[in-house]
């Protein structure tokens, strides 16, 4: 199944606060892992007097604290007002945060096609929110493939994001999200994101396009030159 929309402005009819409430609780709900890992790791380190179990309890916090700084990077630039000078943000830095969060799942491999040297903040922020809808959906592991497409006609371009592998999942409630459509009510800490890239992408005027099936998903949107 493929569908095409202009999502709907404003969206879901969230306001700034509430917005940034349930980017915050995405953000805590992620973390909340590794770092609760590393509190674990630090009370087994105390009490641990074998050498090669406190080397183990050693590596195992080195993991957790690269897992969290890695997340945190990503959602500083996905959800916040980071990145970069000026108006275009380098390329490299969000395919190297994109990179680290797949690396934290053996199961997932990426691929990267992008022939730009740099994207302006909305559209970084439109590609890494799809990045981490994409993850999502390779709930058994699978290729994550990311393109980035200058588009000569509008003097724009189109990010698209293909998830394939055993079993994709993608929740209706993050399509509705998407189109614009979830009320505010209804929204939460896993469609926020959603909800994002729809308010960019109406905000520039482009549309966005979803193909599904039983093994992959394609979320692309395309960007005017604005």
């Amino acid at each position: 199944m493929t569908t095409a929309f202009a999502p709907q402005k404003p969206v879901a009819n969230a306001t700034p606060p509430d917005m940034a409430s349930l980017l915050c609780s995405r953000m805590c709900h992620d973390l909340l892992s590794p770092i609760g890992a590393m509190a674990n790791g630090l009370e087994l380190l105390a009490e641990e007097t074998d050498p090669a179990m406190r080397q183990r309890c050693m590596e195992l916090l080195e993991q957790s604290a690269r897992a969290s700084a890695d997340k945190l990077k990503f959602f500083r630039l996905a959800f916040g007002a980071a990145g970069g000078f000026g108006e275009l943000v380098p390329v490299a830095e969000p395919r190297a945060l994109i990179e680290a969060l797949v690396a934290q799942n053996d199961r997932i491999t990426l691929g990267w096609s992008c022939p730009l040297a740099g994207l302006g903040k909305p559209a970084v922020k439109i590609l890494l929110n799809l990045a981490l809808l994409g993850i999502e959906a390779l709930v058994r592991g699978g290729a994550l493939e990311i393109a980035i497409e200058p588009q000569p006609a509008t003097a724009g371009w189109e990010i698209a994001v293909s998830a394939s592998g055993p079993k994709i999942a993608f929740d209706g409630r993050i399509r509705e999200a998407l189109a614009g459509r979830l009320p505010a009510s209804e929204l939460t800490g896993r469609t926020a994101p959603a909800a994002m890239i729809a308010g960019l992408a109406a905000a520039a005027g482009g549309v966005i396009q979803i193909a599904e099936s039983e093994a992959a998903l394609v979320l692309g949107v395309a960007l005017g030159a604005g």
